[in-house]
């Protein structure tokens, strides 16, 4: 069985908690696997199934991000204290302080966004990078969210928009008229997951990177990422990369189209009838498709 074990690493004047797990029959030359959650601020819990991967004879690495889940908690800090800088910063510390020399780097959602922005400063170790469920530009993804969301029933549609015009979106009705779309976008399992009801929980105990960064959910982006693009900076990737997504995902096509036409070496992979959480919602498939790429990527 795969051995677990936990530790902080100290990161400025905070600290960021880790996940590791290792395999009990490592594969030669097979990488360690370092897995970025996302949110912002949704903690790692519902990744924890990707740890799966150790059997493939590899580490596998989680961990929580400042502000969220067993790391640092800043609740007072300004909003211009979150940034996407930020958790570079803090991901490069944490691969120094393990003593990552090379290494595959897998982002889920705003994972893959902070992924994205670490390839970029073509770090020395990092030898592929898996994109899931993540878009190129925040102005692609609140497109994208506002077709989807001109699907749903129109009573659901209509409860939304009034309570927002309202400023109300804690409100019950509201909250409920967004599970609505959560259901057909994020995640389709029934009953969701105890892995991703924990990143939620403890999301909503402490919203302060999500509010700040994001917004109140998933398709009213109203935070400090509203603006954020990546798209003409994706040329200076040089990492193999790999943009998987759902078919009913929230990040549609148009979002991480940007990916496969500007990063040189991007390929790309849709599991049909999933959405955002393909990795729950068929996750032997997933785990396969991830191990695939990192194993012909390992040397």
């Amino acid at each position: 069985m795969p051995v677990i074990s936990t530790r902080t690493v100290p990161f400025g004047a905070w600290e960021t908690w880790v996940r590791i797990t290792e395999p009990d029959e490592p594969q030669a030359g097979a990488l360690p696997l370092v897995v970025l959650h996302g949110g912002p601020g949704m903690a790692h819990d519902y990744l924890r199934n990707l740890d799966e991967l150790a059997r493939t004879g590899r580490t596998v690495i989680h961990y929580d991000q400042l502000g969220c889940g067993n790391s640092t908690h800043l609740p007072g800090a300004a909003a211009d204290f979150w940034t996407p800088q930020l958790f570079v910063d803090e991901f490069e510390n944490l691969v120094a302080a393990l003593g990552l020399a090379d290494y595959h780097l897998l982002g889920q959602s705003w994972g893959g966004v902070l992924g994205a922005e670490i390839a970029t400063r073509r770090p020395g170790g990092l030898r592929s990078l898996s994109i899931c469920n993540s878009p190129a530009s925040m102005g692609l993804w609140s497109e994208g969210a506002a077709g989807l969301r001109a699907l749903l029933p129109e009573d659901v549609q209509s409860t939304l928009t009034w309570h927002e015009a309202a400023g109300t979106i804690t409100h019950p009705d509201y909250l409920a008229a967004s599970e609505v779309f959560y259901e057909r976008h994020v995640c389709r399992v029934v009953p969701v997951p105890d892995d991703f009801r924990r990143s939620v929980a403890q999301m909503e105990a402490d919203p302060t990177v999500y509010h700040t960064m994001n917004g109140a959910n998933e398709f009213h982006v109203v935070g400090t990422l509203r603006t954020w693009s990546i798209i003409d900076r994706l040329g200076r990737i040089e990492a193999p990369t790999l943009v998987v997504a759902g078919e009913f995902d929230e990040a549609t096509p148009a979002t991480w189209q940007p990916y496969l036409e500007h990063i040189p070496d991007a390929t790309s992979h849709v599991f049909a009838g999933a959405s955002h959480c393909a990795h729950l919602e068929q996750p032997e498939t997933f785990r396969s498709v991830i191990a695939a790429f990192l194993a012909w990527h390992d040397s």
